[in-house]
């Protein structure tokens, strides 16, 4: 759907029952632009950027965009940071792909100082600053949210974040997840980017499902989570990806693991499966519809009201 073309629908959401937008950047949108028309178009939606890639913006640039949106939502934006993946940061912008923990946590160490308006001077191990100090501070300052799937991230998290993003799993697995966060101190946010397909039949769910899951859990920090939470149905999957036959790569991933990944199926089911993330710990679910048919329908029947 053009972006010039959802403002009716943005305005509509929080009738719907809806409390946030969530943008993502990766090959289409940008992270803020979106939201900086979501905050005019309702000014009672909270806005989150899930995520903006700590590579593809120097750190100055990154603050500065952050505080723009932030001083234009007073209290109503959160930044969402982390490492993106190898082929959008080395393959798409040729920056390498190196140290990328450090990296995450070298950026929201300066985003802390910056947003708050302190003068930085800093060798980090990944980058040196010298000299920034913010135009524009907004009041409040946004929180920090940081991307995270394995335990090292998610603990950083949850010790020097506001709270993780997490991303590609089932309810069962946030189980999993969210205690590492919470090692870092209790009341961190949670937000899980959860992929839904309300009204659609399971043929034809799976099979776009099948097309997502193939093109994320074979780029290495995603096949690596997944490996850590034991997946194992996903082996002959990335045996099939790695010797080049894409065809049956799809073929071998079983219905049980879309299941668990993307939501499908009637509305009501649908509400029902998000709500059980919730349950098990995730405090903002961030509802993303995969393709497929009308996005306007999809959201309208997952709204609460």
């Amino acid at each position: 759907m053009p972006l010039a073309e959802q403002r009716d629908l943005i305005a509509e959401l929080p009738d719907l029952g809806f409390t946030d937008v969530w943008s993502s950047e990766s090959n289409a949108a940008d992270a803020f632009t979106p939201l900086a028309l979501a905050s005019a178009w309702a000014p009672q939606l909270r806005l989150g950027t899930a995520i903006v890639p700590v590579y593809t913006r120097g750190p100055a640039t990154l603050a500065m965009s952050a505080a723009t949106l932030a001083a234009a939502a007073p209290g109503r934006f959160a930044l969402g940071i982390g490492t993106s993946s190898n082929v959008i940061v080395s393959s798409w912008n040729g920056i390498p792909f190196e140290e990328p923990y450090k990296r995450v946590r070298d950026t929201l160490r300066f985003l802390r100082k910056a947003l708050s308006g302190e003068k930085v001077t800093e060798s980090y191990d990944t980058f040196q600053v010298r000299g920034f100090t913010a135009g524009l501070v907004a009041d409040p300052v946004p929180p920090l949210l940081v991307a995270a799937l394995r335990p090292g991230m998610l603990r950083l998290a949850g010790r020097e974040g506001d709270g993780a993003i997490i991303n590609w799993l089932s309810p069962d697995d946030v189980r999993t997840v969210v205690p590492h966060v919470h090692e870092g101190g209790a009341g961190k946010e949670i937000v899980a980017r959860i992929f839904v397909m309300p009204d659609t039949d399971a043929d034809t769910a799976r099979a776009i499902a099948r097309r997502q899951i193939a093109a994320y859990m074979n780029v290495p920090v995603y096949r690596a989570f997944h490996e850590w939470l034991g997946r194992e149905e996903l082996t002959p999957m990335w045996q099939a990806w790695d010797a080049g036959d894409r065809k049956a790569a799809l073929a071998a991933i079983p219905d049980s693991v879309v299941d668990d990944l993307v939501v499908h199926g009637p509305a009501e089911h649908c509400r029902e499966r998000v709500q059980q993330y919730v349950d098990n710990g995730v405090t903002t679910p961030a509802i993303a519809v995969l393709p497929q048919g009308d996005p306007v329908d999809a959201v309208r029947a997952l709204g609460l009201k």
